[in-house]
């Protein structure tokens, strides 16, 4: 059986879905592999690193798609690489589902496509295989270093015989693992870091980590809604946005950095940060929205681009980080597809031949079930 990995082809990512070490271990159960030529270059994995891992060299997606059950990539395929799918593949990678307008082809072409975002988290044998999570993690300290690179003046406190050089001010929204991740390297790099989260538990991380939490008061009733649900699908009251947006607004207008990190599946990103508030903050600040890729955290932002408002406030689009550590990057989301692959085949038995395998795709299992975005030339994925 052969798994393919495709070039991603886009100026804008650089990272690979299968690396050699990921090749190597893949090989041990017994697949072949064959890659796109170039496909790990900009992440700095070079053809002759696939050979010596025991993968094969093709010339083109369209060839590497040809020859291949499985086909590996990061993001969507593209619409050329999808018209060469066949009946009976499977597809894995980030596709994006809810925004995916290829699902009816996919679907057509009797292709399994499953989009590794809608892995059920919760799951304990699941945490392997969670790319949001490892790419969110990388995504949450490379964030911290662009604003450290924009903003004019140093991290740390400093005792100079000139004076005293105060502290940077950090704020994070939102509290995931890219927050978190936030929060800790700015401290180590001598911030001051405050945070705000919807859900109430995320003080207790935030504080850990020696952040300091933006408490905003709620009702008896309200923090227990925002508790049994989690927070993400807790509907607060009017009151409560009201003086979250009063909490945030003071923040920000006293924060030489902020980092906004909230993104919803499927939907547009949350607005944390409008232009009213835009306007009271001090020239020079520095806004890095993670989320501008998907309509963006913060009024005005675009991603992959760089803003600067009237008052000089410096908005930084910031719509793939993790693709600008792309060497690491791309170890952790193979890692994670070596994992989800391992599932689609069935255990050796004892008399089968070595290395000799089969696929056992089963919709019933709850990860399968959960990331099949197409399958039986159906399209499974619930609307939003």
């Amino acid at each position: 059986m052969k798994i393919g990995v495709i070039s991603a082809d886009i100026a804008s990512e650089s990272r690979v879905a299968l690396t050699p070490d990921a090749v190597k271990k893949l090989r041990k159960l017994g697949f072949e592999i064959v890659i796109q030529s170039g496909a790990g270059q900009a992440a700095y994995y070079a053809d002759d690193m696939y050979q010596a891992a025991g993968a094969d060299i093709a010339n083109s997606s369209t060839e590497v798609i040809t020859q291949s059950q499985i086909i590996t990539t990061v993001n969507d395929l593209t619409t050329e690489a999808t018209q060469s799918l066949s009946s009976g593949q499977i597809v894995i990678g980030m596709l994006d589902p809810y925004r995916n307008t290829q699902l009816d082809t996919y679907a057509s072409k009797g292709t399994t496509a499953f989009a590794m975002e809608l892995l059920p988290r919760t799951l304990s044998r699941a945490q392997n295989m969670d790319v949001l999570s490892s790419q969110a993690n990388l995504a949450g300290y490379k964030a911290v270093l662009l604003a450290a690179n924009e903003y004019s003046r140093p991290f740390p406190m400093f005792m100079t015989s000139a004076g005293t050089v105060k502290p940077a001010k950090v704020v994070i929204l939102g509290v995931g693992v890219a927050g978190l991740q936030a929060i800790a390297t700015a401290k180590r790099l001598g911030a001051v870091v405050e945070a705000s989260d919807l859900r109430p538990a995320a003080k207790e991380q935030v504080e850990s980590l020696g952040g300091k939490w933006l408490d905003v008061p709620m009702s008896e009733d309200e923090a227990q809604k925002a508790k049994a649900t989690g927070g993400y699908a807790w509907t607060p009251s009017e009151q409560y946005i009201k003086d979250q947006a009063a909490v945030v607004d003071k923040a920000l207008s006293n924060a030489d950095i902020v980092i906004t990190t909230a993104q919803i599946p499927g939907r547009q990103a949350p607005r944390l940060v409008h232009g009213t508030t835009l306007a009271k903050m001090k020239a020079g600040s520095v806004l890095i929205d993670m989320a501008a890729g998907t309509g963006g955290n913060v009024e005005g932002s675009l991603p992959n681009e760089t803003v600067t408002t009237d008052n000089g406030v410096r908005i930084v689009g910031a719509a793939n980080i993790p693709s600008m550590l792309a060497a690491q990057s791309s170890d952790l989301y193979a890692n994670n597809l070596v994992n989800f692959i391992t599932t689609l085949i069935k255990p050796a038995s004892d008399d089968a031949p070595a290395n000799d395998l089969s696929l056992n795709l089963d919709m019933e299992d709850e990860i399968q079930g959960a990331l099949a975005v197409t399958h039986d030339s159906q399209v499974r994925l619930a609307k939003r």
